[in-house]
């Protein structure tokens, strides 16, 4: 069966991008593939020619996938790689027009960030001492539940920034820096950590947590070993260290509900970002509005 003339365009786009361009083949299947379920919707509105595709049509596809039940990231997906083949085609002469441009995908929801309850995480922190490194792991994960660190905060952790009170000096995103708290039990397993700490290799250098060859731990080594205690301590083999820090964030909102200084721990430079934190559940903060507000109360 002979190609089509929206197939064949989609061919010579996907050409140029490899040969002339330089990208990925992976990439260039991607928009292969996405680009050939718009030639068939476009065939389906009776268009033929790539330079007939206009906003409205653009716009009756987007319709068409939403009634078929794509979901929001499908749609951006298709529109990006449409967007891209209008502005490729425009940059090599072949259409005048990127109709794509203006059409806008719908908004996907934002997902809430999976966290830990607090059993699971008592059930993933208890782990045995049986060796140096356990004890490290331990003291590790201590730190990124008990501040809430993110993972490149921890591994560029130092000696020195430890300090008194059981505070730590971090680094965080853009280089600022802010003291956050550790709890008792990552004071605990911290100290046990530099005592075994001190007859390791490495021992002199100014790296808090050290890996087999006495050097700075990698941010990979610690997704390993946390993901090797998750299967060991019973809970899942998907677990990262980005998840302890979305359980520190959740259980010290539904604990304090002090968006403001959870907001301050976590070294979030805007609120917002902060805000996805607040999925607690409707009838709790009913409660809390009831109880708290003077015009809340209901008559019985």
């Amino acid at each position: 069966m002979a190609k089509t003339t929206l197939q064949q365009e989609v061919n010579a786009f996907a050409d140029y991008l490899l040969r002339v361009r330089g990208y990925a083949s992976r990439s260039v299947e991607s928009y292969r593939r996405q680009l050939m379920h718009c030639v068939a919707d476009l065939e389906k509105l009776g268009v033929s020619r790539w330079k007939d595709a206009v906003v409205s049509t653009i716009e009756q596809m987007l319709i068409a996938w939403r009634r078929a039940g794509d979901g929001p990231a499908t749609i951006h997906q298709r529109l990006s790689a449409l967007r891209t083949f209008f502005t490729v085609q425009i940059e090599r002469g072949v259409l005048k027009t990127n109709p794509a441009r203006v059409v806008k995908a719908p908004k996907a929801p934002k997902r809430l960030p999976k966290n830990l309850d607090v059993d699971s995480m008592i059930q993933l922190l208890d782990i045995p001492p049986d060796d140096w490194m356990a004890i490290r792991d331990r003291a590790m994960f201590e730190l990124l539940y008990s501040s809430g660190l993110r993972l490149a905060e921890l591994v560029s952790l130092n000696v020195k920034h430890i300090q008194a009170d059981q505070e730590l000096r971090i680094q965080g995103k853009g280089s600022k820096m802010r003291i956050v708290p550790y709890g008792r039990e990552a004071a605990v397993w911290l100290q046990r950590w530099l005592e075994q700490r001190a007859s390791l290799p490495g021992s002199g250098q100014p790296a808090l947590f050290l890996g087999q060859r006495g050097t700075r731990l990698s941010a990979r080594s610690v997704q390993i070993r946390l993901k090797k205690w998750g299967i060991e301590q019973g809970l899942f083999d998907n677990l990262h260290p980005h998840k302890l820090r979305h359980s520190f964030a959740t259980h010290m909102l539904e604990s304090s509900q002090d968006l403001r200084a959870v907001q301050e721990l976590l070294g979030h430079a805007n609120l917002s970002s902060t805000q996805i934190y607040t999925h607690l559940d409707f009838q709790r903060l009913a409660q809390v509005y009831d109880a708290a507000h003077p015009r809340a109360k209901r008559k019985k």
